[in-house]
């Protein structure tokens, strides 16, 4: 008793109408893609622009052919610019959904091997989030991170801007560590003391104040909105339990995030213990063992002091380990929970990371009793 439109597909009809809602605003769309960081680059974006815009913005990781036509029907006319993130699990998605969004401007965070169940090879992969910059090419602004080589391969006729770790581009950057292990920024001449450790959000920071720059935002602002940022929960939050620090980075997981994760636990200065708690990694195809096997190499090449692993991919993390890294495979939740309180002192640094579908959070609260 409700009124209903009958329709063959409503998948494609929402998508149908989101188009026609956007097609409605003239203001810039900023469209972010990637294998890794979106949710946390966008986020940030999202904090460095609500001084100067009033923002739309993908909510959560609403970045689907549902998620995303949903965020588009959140548009009105008190916006005046808005930041969508873009998925993808299957080929085509990126361009069917860039046909929906019509975005302006693109960002394609970085491209590793995610999502290899469902693309094939990281050649695909590149294709698939190629397809962002295809769409603006008509008078749209592509940002081109000139650090990701699989990036660089992508042709594009639009308007390119380009940043990294590299002084031939527009916005060069330069990462230097502080005396008490923190990361400092040096991005186009301008000096950025960001109090971080997180490797991961300074390579997003470089990003955004590409964007941010470009659209007119100021240096001093960047700034100081760069330094009072605060990461979305399960994303490298830091938090301390009876002087254990826990590195909350139980989002999700893939190669390229994993190893960076471990870069970020190793960056931490000081004495304690460095122990990763590591749960499998989803939708990695047939190279799975391979990628979890590197995660036990990069490990031990790190000398962590505890390794201990959950799930059934993850075996082959703890198979690879050697070098005297303590380390153990757990086949439930409870077992790991119940070792982890006997094992933990005062002064341990770990880091919890694994699948979204792992739910290593749940692993958190069951041995700190959050």
């Amino acid at each position: 008793d409700i009124q209903q439109i009958e329709v063959t597909n409503p998948l494609i009809e929402i998508g149908k109408i989101a188009k026609e809602w956007r097609l409605r605003f003239d203001f810039p769309v900023i469209a972010i893609t990637g294998s890794n960081g979106k949710t946390s680059t966008k986020e940030l974006l999202l904090h460095v622009l609500s001084d100067n815009f009033n923002v739309h913005a993908t909510e959560g990781n609403f970045n689907t052919h549902i998620g995303l036509p949903l965020t588009l029907l959140q548009m009105n006319l008190s916006h005046n610019i808005s930041i969508l993130e873009i998925g993808a699990s299957v080929p085509g998605e990126i361009e069917t959904l860039c046909d929906i969004a019509r975005p302006t401007h693109g960002l394609i965070t970085n491209v590793a091997p995610a999502h290899l169940e469902g693309f094939g090879s990281i050649e695909n992969i590149a294709h698939e989030k190629g397809a962002l910059f295809r769409s603006l090419e008509n008078d749209g602004i592509g940002f081109f991170n000139k650090t990701d080589d699989m990036i660089n391969k992508i042709s594009f006729k639009g308007k390119k801007i380009t940043f990294g770790l590299t002084p031939d581009c527009d916005f060069p950057a330069d990462i230097y560590q502080e005396e008490d292990g923190t990361l400092s920024l040096i991005l186009d001449a301008h000096e950025i003391n960001t109090g971080t450790h997180n490797l991961s959000f300074i390579k997003n920071s470089i990003a955004v104040s590409a964007i941010a720059i470009t659209l007119g935002i100021d240096w001093g602002i960047l700034k100081r909105k760069l330094m009072s940022f605060t990461a979305p929960p399960g994303r490298c939050n830091v938090k301390h339990f009876n002087d254990v620090t826990i590195i909350d980075d139980t989002y999700n997981a893939n190669l390229a995030s994993s190893l960076a994760a471990l870069d970020y636990l190793n960056a931490f200065s000081g004495n304690g213990r460095k122990i990763l708690v590591f749960g499998d990694m989803f939708e990695l195809g047939p190279t799975s063992n391979e990628q979890h096997r590197r995660i036990g190499q990069k490990c031990s090449e790190l000398k962590l002091d505890g390794v201990y692993t959950i799930g059934d991919h993850a075996k082959y993390t703890d198979s690879a380990i050697n070098n005297g890294v303590n380390h153990n495979h757990y086949n439930s939740r409870d077992n790991l929970i119940s070792s982890l309180k006997k094992k933990i002192i005062a002064g341990d640094k770990i880091l919890f990371k694994g699948s979204r579908g792992m739910e290593m959070e749940k692993v958190i609260e069951g041995v700190f009793d959050f």
